[in-house]
């Protein structure tokens, strides 16, 4: 793979070296200094959290669903990522379902400004594979209630990773 492809696919180009993705809510001045040595101070906004303990650009859970049901409806998959899109106070840019066959799986995304909710499910094993990832003001674990009520399923553990944490 080529230098410029490997650079593309972390979210950078070679012609611009800054995140691809530049939606932001949280105002903050960047100080800016060009090759002559001139800084400059701007405002711009950032979707990254600042908390007590770190700044990073969001939460990503991956939740696991065990002895689930329904997971082969297409509609109600769609409308449960879309519920816990709302509950999470997410803004959906759009959403698309794709069923493989009969009682065989769905895979399904949500895009959302913050980022994305995800799904892939097996019925015939009472397995899904959910992620919710989300930055800015969104809380993704109130996603989880909406999982829980559409799928009933006998075990669900969640696991959360921040991403792009500011060292």
């Amino acid at each position: 793979m080529s230098q410029s492809s490997a650079t593309r696919l972390r979210g950078f180009s070679n012609e611009r070296q800054t995140p691809a993705r530049e939606m932001n809510t949280d105002k903050r001045a960047v100080v800016r200094s060009d090759p002559g040595g001139v800084s400059e101070k701007t405002e711009r906004t950032d979707y990254f959290k600042v908390t007590d303990d770190g700044v990073f650009a969001g939460t990503h859970l991956l939740i696991e669903l065990w002895g689930a049901k329904n997971l082969a409806d297409v509609d109600l998959i769609k409308e449960t990522l879309l519920r816990a899109a709302r509950d999470s106070s997410a803004t959906v840019l759009h959403s698309y379902v794709h069923r493989f066959g009969a009682e065989i799986g769905v895979s399904g995304v949500v895009v959302l400004a913050e980022s994305h909710i995800s799904i892939h499910t097996w019925p015939e094993r009472g397995y899904a594979a959910v992620d919710v990832f989300m930055c800015g003001e969104c809380d993704p674990y109130r996603a989880v209630g909406a999982l829980r009520d559409a799928f009933t399923p006998e075990n669900l553990e969640v696991s959360e990773h921040r991403r792009g944490v500011v060292v």
